[in-house]
């Protein structure tokens, strides 16, 4: 067998990704202010790339050239300009007075959103109004740190005596006596039952029974065992239940009320959809996204050359980079447009009757109307949200999974999971539904649905089985 090495020609096909595609797609994924933290990211990393706002400029220059023109004017006739004039005949405090006096009313003090205050904050200021001598407000503070964000103290006493310095009994006294009563009531427990019970003393004259149950037999409250309860108490099963209703209507989290602390977040929607006489109208929200255009004084550059060719090739590679990124953001507006106008002609049911009219919808079905992969359905409805008459939804909230009735009609899992609910609702509270019972009822509205699939929908709307929704 002979070995030799030839060379031969042949034509083949491969898919390469291009700077300009792989640009495309990321910016296709970002959502609105995702795509506006890349922009002005790149505003400063390319100088070619420049702000786009006409009006402001034109606006500017024709006052600054009328202003200029008009003190022009008046000195030439008198045979020379003088600087010194021109500047003390101007009456810059009024210009100033005017450019910092908005042009529209102020908005109401209503419409603004108060400080935010952290638990640790309110806590600390809670505890100088106490005025404690120092040793104890140290120890006080210090077990405030300590606090998670629900305002329990996690750590062992013990352990937290040893890093300040102090006894286990001297901080224990300290968490009891000063940071248990302070606002709201439950802050600063060990765990769920001494919250409850620090909120029940705060109350004037709490159920005897429900301290019974917070202090002896909370697990069996938890699981629906009052049958149980009753029997131990020498109660009617009632009066359990009743405790326990009561006990459910305190804050197991006190903490929870301060919220993270920090600014309020808002959402920018992608898509905002109105609806004109009969019809719904697709809007691609891109007034947050800065618009973009080439430094005139960069087109010039290139225009004319330049004798440096590292200089060139600098400004040319550049330019390259700006002109994709127009491109790409342009493509990424229309592929939303595309998308968003596709979606909303399926789900137009639900826009005008509501939810039990969402049909259910995959990443398939809108990517043949469009004419595109099922991955860039996928990128384009990724962290974007659409806003309609109805409100403000993620665009994935339109794509679920369904199941079809006996005339064929498709449910989305967000209707079946709205009838179900609504079935639960308007069950005789004595002699709850079962799972099966549920699975029944939908039958009769002509839906085939597994028992399975109903507990699943169940326990995704946090509804409890049917022996913990009994009522006695």
């Amino acid at each position: 067998m002979k070995l030799d090495f030839q060379l031969k020609l042949e034509q083949t096909q491969k898919l390469i990704i291009t700077p300009e595609l792989k640009l495309a797609i990321t910016l296709l994924q970002y959502s609105a202010l995702e795509l506006v933290d890349y922009v002005q990211e790149e505003l400063l990393n390319n100088p070619v790339l420049e702000i786009r706002d006409p009006e402001e400029e034109t606006k500017d220059t024709e006052t600054r050239e009328e202003l200029l023109e008009s003190h022009l004017d008046s000195q030439l006739e008198d045979g020379g300009f003088s600087w010194e004039e021109y500047f003390r005949d101007v009456d810059w405090s009024s210009m100033e007075k005017n450019s910092l006096q908005p042009s529209e009313e102020q908005p109401s003090i209503e419409n603004c959103a108060g400080e935010t205050v952290s638990m640790m904050e309110d806590l600390l200021g809670q505890l100088r109004m106490m005025r404690l001598p120092p040793r104890e407000y140290s120890m006080a503070a210090f077990l405030v740190g300590n606090l998670d964000q629900n305002g329990y103290l996690r750590g062992d006493l013990d352990e937290l005596a040893q890093s300040l310095g102090v006894s286990e009994q001297e901080l224990t006294r300290v968490l009891l006596t000063v940071v248990q009563r302070l606002e709201p009531a439950g802050i600063g427990s060990r765990n769920l039952q001494e919250c409850l019970l620090l909120q029940l003393k705060n109350i004037e004259n709490p159920p005897e029974l429900a301290v019974q149950i917070v202090k002896n037999y909370l697990p069996a409250a938890a699981d629906g065992r009052f049958r149980h309860i009753a029997s131990r108490l020498n109660c009617e099963v009632k009066e359990v239940q009743e405790a326990v209703d009561f006990i459910r209507t305190l804050n197991p989290k006190p903490g929870s009320i301060y919220g993270e602390g920090d600014e309020p977040r808002y959402i920018i929607p992608d898509i905002i959809v109105e609806k004109v006489g009969r019809e719904y109208v697709v809007i691609v929200n891109d007034s947050a996204t800065p618009q973009l255009t080439i430094s005139p004084f960069y087109q010039r550059l290139l225009q004319n050359g330049n004798s440096d060719e590292s200089l060139s090739a600098y400004v040319k590679g550049r330019f390259e980079k700006a002109l994709w990124l127009i491109r790409s953001i342009e493509q990424r507006r229309l592929t939303l447009y595309r998308v968003a106008q596709q979606i909303v002609e399926i789900q137009q049911p639900f826009l005008e009757h509501g939810i039990k009219q969402l049909k259910p919808l995959t990443l398939r079905e809108v990517a043949q109307r469009v004419g595109v992969h099922e991955s860039t359905v996928s990128r384009a409805t990724s962290n974007k949200y659409l806003q309609t008459p109805r409100g403000l939804f993620p665009m994935k909230f339109f794509f679920s999974s369904g199941l079809t009735g006996e005339d064929g009609e498709g449910y989305s899992s967000h209707t079946i999971k709205t009838l179900l609910r609504e079935m639960i609702e308007r069950e005789d509270s004595q002699n709850p539904r079962s799972d099966q019972q549920l699975k029944e009822l939908f039958e009769q509205r002509g839906v085939s649905i597994s028992r399975r699939t109903v507990a699943k929908y169940r326990e995704e709307l946090c509804i409890p089985p049917s022996y913990k929704r009994r009522r006695h």
